[in-house]
């Protein structure tokens, strides 16, 4: 067998055991977390009018679109226009993030976000619902963030490998440790990941994630 049918029956063998991770991983996730998910989607109703969940357009594998899903965080009828600057600034200038890395791409004290907002983007707790894409196929428990389809037009050409795997609700650059990265920073990890990416990694990134998530909690 040549190197690189060996490759690739690696690669093969890979993607059915991250597929595998994903499926048991994310099922047990919603029945484990399903009363939290209930309580936040009534909590969100009553605290602000319009629905429980967002859904956007995200691009996935391959350049592929697909509808993510996460609890609503903002005033319904809010522009793109705020964020947009934000991250087409970040990209200009590579500027480091004010805040922590977990929020990178995220603007602090957003106008457009409401009080139960806060808490929910501070804890992670409005990505939940992505276990859902994660169950479907359109996302993974690990790998690049999920980008906007103006974002994808932005990240062109050196950064196209990180479309070769499936968005993750986690990856490499949200549990790096780092108080503080750019915007290119944090696209260089998700290269690293595509390039680094293997079973035992994503476990290792898996428990990092939670360790990271319990040291926000305990912070806010």
């Amino acid at each position: 067998m040549t190197s690189r049918a060996v490759v690739r029956g690696r690669r093969l063998g890979y993607t059915v055991t991250k597929r595998s991770l994903d499926l048991v991983g994310a099922a047990v996730l919603v029945v484990l977390l399903s009363p939290l998910l209930a309580l936040v989607g009534v909590l969100v109703r009553v605290g602000s009018s319009g629905p429980a969940f967002f859904r956007q357009t995200r691009v996935g594998r391959d350049g592929q679109p697909f509808t993510m899903v996460k609890f609503r965080t903002m005033k319904t009828g809010c522009s793109d226009v705020l964020h947009r600057e934000y991250v087409e600034r970040l990209l200009e200038d590579d500027a480091a993030a004010a805040s922590p890395a977990s929020a990178v791409f995220k603007l602090d004290d957003d106008p457009r976000l409401t009080s139960l907002g806060k808490l929910l983007r501070r804890t992670s707790i409005d990505e939940l619902p992505q276990l859902f894409n994660v169950l479907r196929g359109d996302m993974s428990l690990v790998g690049p963030r999920p980008v906007l389809p103006w974002e994808r037009e932005l990240l062109r050409g050196e950064y196209d490998d990180r479309f070769s795997v499936p968005p993750g609700m986690t990856g490499l650059w949200q549990t790096s440790g780092r108080s503080t990265l750019t915007m290119r920073q944090a696209l260089e990890l998700d290269l690293q990941y595509v390039h680094r990416c293997g079973f035992l990694f994503d476990l290792r990134l898996l428990l990092l994630t939670v360790r990271t998530v319990l040291r926000v909690g305990d912070a806010g």
